[in-house]
């Protein structure tokens, strides 16, 4: 029987630096299977420039999964590399496949310094020059002494880079430090490292797929080839979604053209569309709330959520879904036919920094009803500014599958939703305990289902007590 998908990212951008994350993950595996997850997402597990402090963007060695003493650390902010691998055998022996975040575009915390000669460019366009050669001081040297050659004899130096922060020389031979080096796509020596990387860590680890970190930076026809190489070398199917930070769908659209690649990406717009409308104070039109959004146009592609760790108070873009609509963008992603949804730890339990405790309970209420109920025909009422709903009728599979959702930004509401004419006399409550009275569904299949206001009911049939 084949349940729902359904991804989680386990990590929220301000977790303790314990060490103990991996170790969490692993206890958590049979809870997150009961709970409906068919997929993990974890944070970059290499070692970061800034040690056991970094989040794993700031990446310094991709081989180094929290094995070797670089940087200062053994471990990494989430644990060891043994940890790591303890948690991913947990998570698939509950059947839970496992993503791991591919962070590609650039490298930091370099070994030495090179001298090297390099122009400024504009900002806002990198085919602009501006100004002249100058003699710099770039770190873009990484050899990965500690490692000592294990797994990879690749060093890096300023020929695998096509941009480096620098400042011109002080007095002569003094030179400021850089933060990060831009990786060239287009040297053939760096494509192949990334290749041969890429299929050790799938081997290493077993990972099941790819989370790809800010694709808009890298190359479109580099993932295209990249993927396709990977795949064939490891005889994996390697399910990857791309994170594309854009408003625009059609930027996205034309992404996925251009990859030309089995690859998702993360529906951006429609995390605006729940942003925007948690901040209108009722003053949102439910009727638009899927418009733009990649659901809408490619929902085979659209990997859906509400929040994640760059759109958290103090990420890098932040755009927080306000608390009181949080459920009803969950119900939205989880309970509807289109796209593969992800939950954000950070929303399932809370963010320790901001003294935010989440919605774990609902969220348990809302996930285990879309592993149970949330199949068959979609009807759709998105018909109201205030007011919106669908039905699943449910399948023949999932047995008393079927449900009706109702949600408003308003007063509430009522609406008469065709649900399936099986379900005629049956009667129906509100699974998250929003709406207190049950209701029946009449002869010809159609329930009035209720709601309150600022708030979202789930209809599903009540169970008939046993005598």
């Amino acid at each position: 029987m084949a349940n729902n998908g359904l991804l989680m990212q386990y990590f929220e951008w301000n977790l303790p630096n314990d060490g103990k994350l991996w170790k969490e993950l692993g206890a958590d595996a049979q809870k997150l299977k009961l709970s409906g997850v068919t997929a993990v997402w974890l944070p970059p597990a290499y070692k970061g420039a800034a040690g056991k402090d970094d989040v794993g963007y700031g990446v310094y060695d991709l081989y180094d999964l929290g094995e070797f003493n670089q940087k200062g650390t053994v471990r990494t902010k989430y644990g060891t590399k043994k940890e790591y691998l303890e948690a991913i055998n947990a998570l698939h022996d509950k059947g839970i496949n496992v993503y791991a975040d591919v962070v590609l575009g650039r490298k930091i915390g370099a070994d030495k310094l090179e001298i090297v000669s390099a122009a400024d460019f504009n900002q806002h366009s990198n085919y602009q020059m501006i100004g002249d050669n100058k003699t710099v001081g770039a770190w873009t040297g990484f050899d990965f002494k500690a490692r000592k050659g294990k797994y990879s004899d690749f060093t890096w130096n300023w020929r695998h880079f096509n941009g480096i922060d620098w400042k011109i020389p002080k007095n002569g031979d003094e030179y400021d430090f850089t933060m990060s080096s831009e990786i060239d796509f287009s040297n053939r020596e760096v494509y192949e490292e990334l290749v041969k990387w890429a299929t050790w860590y799938v081997g290493e680890t077993k990972v099941d797929g790819f989370r790809l970190d800010a694709v808009q930076q890298i190359p479109s026809s580099f993932y295209r080839d990249f993927l396709y190489k990977v795949r064939e070398v490891t005889g994996k199917e390697l399910f990857s979604v791309g994170e594309y930070w854009h408003w625009n769908v059609d930027v996205l659209k034309n992404y996925l053209s251009e990859i030309q690649s089995e690859a998702s990406l993360f529906d951006v717009p429609l995390h605006f569309n729940f942003h925007n409308c948690s901040k209108a104070n009722g003053a949102y039109d439910l009727r638009r709330i899927f418009d733009g959004s990649l659901t809408k146009t490619n929902p085979v592609k659209a990997v859906t959520f509400v929040d994640n760790h760059d759109s958290q108070p103090g990420g890098m873009f932040s755009s927080w879904v306000e608390d009181w609509f949080k459920p009803m963008a969950y119900a939205i992603i989880l309970l509807r036919q289109e796209g593969y949804p992800c939950v954000f730890y950070g929303d399932y339990k809370g963010i320790q920094s901001e003294k935010y405790k989440g919605f774990k309970t609902a969220l348990d209420k809302l996930m285990k009803i879309r592993k149970t109920k949330a199949y068959g025909v979609q009807h759709d009422y998105i018909d109201d500014p205030d007011c919106i709903g669908w039905t699943r009728e449910g399948d023949a599979e999932h047995k008393e599958s079927g449900l009706a959702v109702i949600l408003s930004d308003g007063k509430g509401g009522t609406k008469r939703m065709y649900i399936g004419k099986h379900f005629a006399g049956a009667h129906f409550s509100d699974a998250l305990g929003n709406a207190k009275y049950n209701i029946k569904i009449d002869e010809d299949g159609f329930g009035e289902f209720y709601v309150n206001r600022n708030a979202v009911a789930v209809w599903v049939r009540k169970e008939t007590k046993k005598s």
